[in-house]
């Protein structure tokens, strides 16, 4: 029995004592030199995510101040109006037809906007019942039909919003030609 366990060892303290051969080598080293490379991606990849965020908060910051400048100037326009005669010329926008559920869509922002002002996807999926991929596409055909939304990310999140001089002028003319028991519907 003694004589087995010995034959056993010195078959186990060979195999354990024996230098490991060059391919294993060549193989840790190829492991290191991808690992080295991925490395070399990840951070880049942070690098790159940083200056993307960074351009972002920039564009936001941007975005906010033309829309401050937006607001001066409108105030400008109003008072200008007022004390001297001035007449403001007006835009002409020029909207192709909506579909029933286009007008629905728009609706829906309409009244959000006087509700919240600024007025997230979430709530207008929600009033409206589609789904946030059906939702982008209505919201983009009735930007090709020429309604001007403007758009404005708070905390990443989208916000929409009509233009200002658009919507007064959908309220004093109609000039999408909502069916008025649409909008009696809407606020139901």
């Amino acid at each position: 029995m003694v004589k087995i366990f010995d034959s056993f060892f010195k078959n186990r303290r060979r195999y354990f004592s024996k230098k490991p051969k060059e391919s294993d080598f060549k193989a840790e080293e190829t492991l290191k030199d991808i690992k080295k490379e991925l490395d070399g991606h990840l951070e880049a990849l942070n690098e790159n995510t940083s200056e993307i965020q960074t351009s972002y908060e920039c564009m936001n910051e941007l975005n906010e101040r033309l829309e401050k400048l937006a607001e001066r100037i409108e105030y400008v326009e109003v008072f200008l109006q007022q004390q001297a005669n001035f007449t403001v010329v007006q835009k002409s926008f020029n909207v192709k037809p909506l579909t029933k559920t286009e007008q629905h869509v728009f609706l829906v922002i309409y009244a959000l906007e006087d509700e919240k002002g600024l007025v997230s996807y979430v709530d207008i999926s929600k009033k409206t019942g589609l789904s946030s991929y059906i939702l982008n596409e209505y919201l983009a055909r009735l930007v090709d039909k020429g309604i001007p939304l403007l758009k404005k990310y708070v905390n990443n999140a989208p916000y929409i919003r009509l233009n200002p001089e658009f919507k007064r002028l959908q309220a004093k003319e109609n000039i999408l030609m909502i069916d008025t028991a649409q909008k009696e519907l809407l606020n139901f």
